[in-house]
């Protein structure tokens, strides 16, 4: 419990709300904005982000910890935080770093390096905890961190939904029913019953849980989007030239490091180590910039 670095105490508000207002003024936490969610460079201005998913989670968390009465500040502070650490062109990029990375790469593990190395914040463990356990097989030490990790799935699974439909690559005819008819038709509908299943089913327990045929709809309609969106379909048509960006970046960066003069400022670690902070931390059109500066010719006049 508490901070890495003591700190005096603050007399207008509580260390957890001091994490959540560090985590919302963090640069990371603004170039989410410009990072994605599913959809790499969609064109329409109502396709979420990844800035838009954590607000929803925020908003669905703050819901259930509320009801529950449990700490708002602390759920909200790490639903804010859960995602810094998210590459551009979103899983398409943490799946290329890890690959190419000696030890692998987890945007989970990246969210707890930018929020006490990179930028410092100095967070409290318990906010900690809940950002590097909201997924993964390990439950959050804190019923608010337990609350964050469903309702990322929450978030992600109907928003998608949302913006598949919007997208045309699903109907919501499409949806099967056996995994809908639980909850309804529309987002508002399957949050709303989603979230009232969860607050039911953790009031006065010390785990946050769904019921089970909730919990069973949940998953067989996440294995359907996985089959029928995120795997294969025409979302997935951008993402060979993702790849190919971010491997090209690593590379260059990785190649030319010893004449790249702020890079050799990092201190002692090694140089994937440096570069990989760097990639993890761009947006995807900083990303998409950086590629055109290095790899590709732009005219000049003689």
């Amino acid at each position: 419990k508490g901070r890495n670095k003591e700190e005096e105490p603050c007399t207008l508000r509580t260390e957890f709300q001091r994490d959540r207002d560090r985590i919302l003024h963090s640069k990371a936490f603004r170039r989410l904005k410009h990072k994605t969610q599913v959809f790499i460079s969609p064109q329409g201005d109502h396709y979420r982000t990844r800035i838009t998913h954590t607000l929803e989670v925020s908003q669905i968390a703050r819901t259930i910890a509320r009801a529950l009465k449990l700490n708002e500040d602390l759920t909200e502070a790490i639903s804010l935080g859960h995602d810094l650490g998210h590459t551009p062109f979103g899983h398409t990029g943490e799946e290329v770093l890890d690959f190419l990375i000696p030890g692998g790469f987890r945007h989970n593990e990246q969210s707890i390096r930018v929020v006490s190395v990179i930028e410092n914040l100095n967070l409290t463990a318990e906010t900690l905890d809940g950002i590097l356990h909201h997924t993964g097989v390990f439950l959050p030490a804190t019923l608010e961190g337990q609350i964050v990790k469903i309702a990322d799935r929450v978030a992600y699974l109907n928003h998608d939904i949302d913006d598949s439909i919007r997208a045309g690559i699903i109907g919501i005819e499409d949806l099967p029913k056996s995994c809908i008819e639980p909850f309804g038709n529309s987002t508002h509908e399957r949050v709303t019953a989603m979230v009232k299943d969860l607050i039911i089913n953790s009031k006065n327990k010390d785990k946050i849980t769904m019921s089970d045929p909730c919990s069973q709809s949940m998953n067989e309609l996440r294995d359907w989007m996985f089959a029928n969106v995120y795997t294969d379909s025409p979302a997935k048509k951008e993402e060979h030239k993702a790849r190919k960006i971010i491997t090209e970046l690593y590379n260059y960066y990785i190649e030319n490091f010893d004449n790249i003069e702020w890079m050799m400022k990092g201190g002692s670690e090694p140089a994937s180590r440096i570069v990989t902070d760097y990639i993890a931390g761009m947006t995807d059109r900083f990303a998409i910039q950086q590629y055109m500066e290095k790899f590709v010719p732009f005219s000049w006049q003689l």
